[in-house]
């Protein structure tokens, strides 16, 4: 049995004691959080501290708080020479501290507080500084999910800035849609079939082979229209920014 304490209260943090709770060989034995009172969710039997001086022994920490409290979290354990690792995109292995042996779980997805999610479909990107230590991470990311990669500090970084274009900013353009549909008295819920067919057909084409819509038709006329119909200045240049970027990879093609 591989034995996990959790550092952290958050969304990531509840996922992922969620997804050990279930997991065989895998036993959260304790949870830290800063503040005494939080809304997490434990299963039986797990141990919750808010003092760091009383984390037991176990077999690897993770680190689930926010990307700019990782470093100060690291620097206050008081043990030496253990395993703990942190789960962001975009920090480097180094800002662990080096007390401790250092690793990366980083599960790819987006978390969002009492949306369940399967971890069997989600891709957990590992590092480790050892490979005794890489070797017991890829066994805990085994008993999660199906897809796990050994994906190094700049890799990582370079999936969080591709992660953040297809998943926050589209959102961002999901929420635009939104707002212009309700502006206009139009159910969203009509958008709803496109943003499935568009999200579906990337499964089997590539990007490229999925545009359609007038920039990648070269309809000037279209865009032209559509640029009169829109009065907000922040849609008008997300619009303008996004249409040119088509226009320059239809050249390409």
């Amino acid at each position: 049995m591989i034995t996990i304490t959790i550092l952290g209260a958050g969304n990531v943090a509840q996922h992922l004691i969620n997804a050990f709770a279930t997991a065989e060989n895998l036993s959260v034995v304790q949870v830290y959080s800063r503040q005494k009172n939080n809304t997490l969710v434990l299963p039986e039997l797990v141990k919750i501290t808010n003092d760091l001086n009383d984390l037991i022994a176990a077999d690897v920490y993770i680190i689930a708080v926010s990307d700019h409290a990782i470093a100060e979290v690291a620097s206050e354990l008081p043990f030496k020479n253990r395993l703990v690792v942190h789960t962001s995109g975009s920090v480097a292995l180094d800002a662990l501290d080096d007390g401790n042996r250092k690793g990366v779980f980083y599960p790819l997805q987006t978390f969002t507080k009492n949306k369940a999610i399967d971890f069997s479909n989600i891709p957990i990107c590992l590092e480790a500084q050892f490979s005794a230590d890489y070797q017991l991470l890829e066994q805990v990311a085994k008993a999660l999910s199906n897809f796990v990669f050994a994906i190094n500090s700049e890799q990582r970084k370079t999936l969080h800035v591709a992660a953040v274009f297809v998943n926050n900013f589209v959102n961002e353009l999901y929420r635009i849609g939104s707002e212009i549909c309700e502006e206009n008295q139009i159910p969203f819920e009509i958008l709803q079939p496109l943003i499935k067919e568009t999200a579906e057909k990337i499964m089997s084409l590539s990007p490229n082979e999925a545009q359609t819509g007038p920039a990648k038709r070269v309809d000037l006329k279209t865009i032209s229209a559509h640029l009169d119909f829109i009065s907000d200045g922040n849609q008008k240049t997300i619009y303008e920014v996004l249409t040119q970027s088509i226009l320059q990879n239809a050249k390409k093609l």
